[in-house]
């Protein structure tokens, strides 16, 4: 990385903003980088570097994250996370796939651009992946977070080996092997030959047997 300037650039100055996923952020609308003209283009102007803003803030969050997990400072990674994704609350608009969310930038006619769409969208996927990846390095793993957080990437990402993985994982450990076994195959079908999905399902296999010849076990006590 080149060596950063011994003092932070003024607020208003525009850098080129490059992310840790590869994405480079569109510049701001003319009206924005021109101060704009007082009136609603100046207002959807600003409201749009506000979101670029936002956008890049947690990009830069979610580097972090990766440092303090690289690092082994969990918890510090898992407080990053966190920050990344605060950040992209605000960028969201109400185009159908957020629900009742309401964002209020959209009230200044910003919309998202297509590869604004992409960044945030692979944001949000790489901090839910990383944060199930610290949580899963704790001593108490809060399975019930972990499975929430791979549901999450899962309605990105319907294929994702690691959160189908993780969420295996995480049903197993919550007692619900049904759940648990579904998506440990869906794992399997994307990696066939992974020992760790195969000795989950194996054990997941088990438990569930356990559990069918006691149920058979007390239907037969109770009929004696």
């Amino acid at each position: 990385d080149p060596p950063r300037a011994s003092s932070a650039p003024p607020l208003h100055r525009r850098e080129p903003l490059t992310g840790g996923g590869g994405f480079q952020l569109p510049p701001p609308p003319l009206a924005a980088a021109a101060g704009g003209d007082g009136g609603g283009g100046h207002r959807a102007g600003s409201a749009e570097m506000e979101m670029e803003t936002k956008i890049q803030k947690a990009i830069d969050f979610k580097a972090e994250g990766n440092r303090c997990y690289k690092e082994k400072k969990f918890r510090e990674a898992i407080g990053k996370y966190h920050r990344a994704l605060l950040q992209l609350k605000g960028v969201h608009v109400v185009d159908g796939t957020t629900g009742s969310e309401v964002n209020l930038l959209s009230q200044a006619a910003a919309k998202l651009t297509e590869e604004q769409r992409r960044a945030v969208e692979s944001t949000e996927i790489e901090c839910y992946d990383s944060l199930t990846a610290c949580l899963l390095q704790s001593e108490l793993v809060n399975y019930e977070r972990v499975k929430e957080y791979c549901l999450k990437v899962l309605s990105h990402q319907k294929d994702h080996f690691k959160a189908m993985y993780r969420a295996g994982i995480a049903f197993y450990h919550l007692g619900d092997y049904e759940c648990a076994l579904r998506y440990l195959r869906d794992a399997k079908n994307r990696e066939p030959t992974d020992t760790n999905v195969l000795r989950y399902i194996q054990l997941t296999e088990m438990k569930m047997s356990k559990s069918g010849q006691r149920e058979r076990e007390s239907g037969k006590e109770s009929q004696g």
